[in-house]
């Protein structure tokens, strides 16, 4: 009897096992789907504009580690406006595409730690692409990403002063990844992870492109860390950039 018990337990928890561990299906892009046709794509051109008063950058007090403390001034990035423009804010097509294959980026995507800071604050890589996390500081740093989508995996890695890079994937789409530094708590960006090469990160002055994007019926999404995100649908006509606002 305790023969028969056992091997349809044994069987449920192996079926448990294969499906935390299965890896997410993908949808806008598949090996064996055609590549996107360079000559006929269209881009994406646009502003993200902020409306109403900018609040004062609060300053950060790095006095908890002398080797912080002995760098430039560090003020809070939540919120960076000029001239009603918008910066670090995610932009990315949300949804219309059809399955391409595209190939995977030779150059990795880059996090320096910098005046105990992170640089970028807001940084956009492909799924399988590697991200290469640098320490240019006289401190020891502590990163730590906090994924939550399935196949992402949450990780905590010291890193000495000046030390050795550090090198990881993520497999999953994901946006707005926290990335934090244990050591030191004012240190925080956002990861963002796409399967498809078509986002963007507006610049100081709020602007972004999205190049290479064939023709179709879109939508655009925009994603803030503090104010969230909107979304617009968008039109793009072969060999035409076609542009698009946010307003926040």
């Amino acid at each position: 009897m305790r023969k028969l018990l056992v091997a349809p337990c044994l069987l449920l928890a192996l079926t448990a096992c294969n499906q935390r561990t299965s890896a997410p299906a993908k949808t806008a892009s598949s090996s064996s789907a055609p590549a996107v046709d360079a000559a006929s794509a269209g881009n994406v051109s646009g502003v993200v504009r902020y409306a109403g008063a900018v609040p004062a950058p609060a300053k950060i007090d790095m006095g908890l580690d002398p080797a912080c403390n002995m760098a430039e001034a560090n003020y809070s990035e939540q919120v960076v406006a000029n001239d009603g423009k918008l910066a670090n804010v995610y932009i990315y097509v949300k949804s219309g595409l059809a399955p391409h294959s595209y190939p995977k980026p030779s150059d990795p995507a880059v996090i320096t730690q910098k005046g105990c800071r992170y640089l970028p604050h807001v940084l956009a890589a492909r799924t399988g692409q590697t991200l290469r996390v640098l320490n240019d500081d006289p401190a020891m740093h502590n990163i730590h990403p906090a994924p939550k989508a399935s196949g992402n995996h949450e990780w905590n890695v010291s890193q000495m002063p000046k030390g050795e890079p550090i090198e990881r994937t993520f497999d999953s789409p994901e946006v707005m990844m926290p990335v934090k530094c244990n050591q030191h708590p004012w240190m925080k960006m956002y990861l963002n992870v796409n399967d498809s090469p078509f986002f963007a990160v507006s610049s100081t002055d709020g602007a972004f492109t999205i190049a290479g994007l064939p023709a179709g019926d879109y939508v655009l999404a925009a994603v803030h860390e503090k104010f969230g995100e909107k979304d617009i649908p968008l039109h793009v006509n072969e060999k035409q950039t076609a542009h698009a606002e946010f307003t926040f």
